[in-house]
């Protein structure tokens, strides 16, 4: 199933061919019953304590448990967080783990 990922507690995506999901537990539930989507657009602060953080950090699991298989070659993110900190975090966690699959994957291709 390709589909894009929208997680926000408050706000609805432009276009209605989001999957939203209100909280980092729906998040996670969605990565895993349908697989990695080809997008995600992250909100950072989801209400109260919770954070889509706890979504970066699965995601990351479920591609380093798959081997670097799970992540698509062509997948996209974006945070459109209001929170510069926790858009930071999770902008320099995912792209640095995405770099250094990149890397590892081009070293055992060599």
């Amino acid at each position: 199933m390709t589909y894009r990922l929208f997680i926000d507690d408050i706000r609805d995506p432009a276009s209605p061919d989001w999957v939203i999901a209100r909280n980092s537990a729906m998040a996670i539930a969605i990565i895993e019953a349908n697989g990695c989507p080809a997008e995600i657009s992250f909100d950072h602060d989801l209400g109260g304590d919770d954070t889509a953080m706890p979504v970066v950090k699965r995601l990351i699991e479920l591609d380093l448990d798959a081997a670097g298989a799970y992540i698509p070659p062509h997948f996209h993110f974006s945070v459109h967080s209001a929170n510069p900190v926790g858009r930071e975090n999770i902008r320099a966690l995912l792209a640095q783990y995405l770099v250094v699959r990149l890397e590892n994957n081009q070293k055992r291709d060599t």
